[in-house]
């Protein structure tokens, strides 16, 4: 059986929604954060050289990071799925810029700025300047297109979905001004699977939606 390793308020939350979402049949494993450090506990550690997740188990395979676990869980379990456009789709291209956008820029901004406020430094006006930018990306798309990659949910909107919710539980940022991502989350927030996902990846914590 395929197994997900979710540490407690992380990105790892993404392979729990996917799999929900494809209705898979799957164990999860959960792990809360060290008290003290906020880093994972030393049973998810051993797993893995990068003691972090997501990670998962499927038989003698033993992978981590979400976009590689995203296409592999897709690939063996999901081949069909309609959660990633066809090359002939009208949505493909914009589904793989979200997809790759959502680690490559997205979540990289995130975590420079995690570096930059734990060491009480000043954030650099280029960071600032991509972090911004980034923000008006996302905006600007949901204007176009109700999904990140485009008519329909995807695995893009999985992959981004991080970043959107439960990272900014731990920061002041409001998004009233962000009307078209406030109206996206709320779409996401109904959905059947994704509530299932958060109920069992988040147990008391509520999905950060607003």
């Amino acid at each position: 059986m395929l197994t997900v390793h979710h540490l407690r308020i992380s990105q790892s939350e993404r392979i729990v929604w996917l799999c929900e979402e494809l209705g898979l049949d799957y164990d999860l494993k959960l792990y809360n954060r060290d008290a003290e450090t906020r880093l994972a506990p030393p049973e998810l550690k051993a797993l893995h050289p990068m003691e972090v997740a997501p990670l998962i188990q499927d038989g003698e395979v033993l992978l981590g990071e979400s976009g590689a676990i995203v296409e592999y869980i897709i690939g063996k379990y999901a081949p069909d799925t309609d959660l990633v456009p066809g090359a002939d789709h009208p949505d493909f291209a914009d589904h793989l810029y979200w997809f790759h956008f959502a680690n490559a820029t997205f979540m990289t901004n995130g975590m420079m700025q995690i570096a930059v406020g734990a060491v009480g430094a000043e954030m650099p006006a280029s960071l600032g300047k991509r972090v911004t930018n980034a923000w008006a990306q996302v905006e600007a798309r949901l204007g176009e297109a109700d999904y990140f990659g485009g008519s329909q949910l995807t695995t893009a909107d999985i992959m981004m979905i991080f970043q959107l919710t439960t990272s900014r539980a731990f920061s002041d940022m409001a998004i009233d001004h962000l009307p078209n991502l406030k109206a996206y989350l709320q779409r996401i927030g109904s959905r059947d699977a994704y509530q299932r996902a958060m109920a069992k990846a988040e147990p008391g914590f509520p999905p950060k939606l607003d």
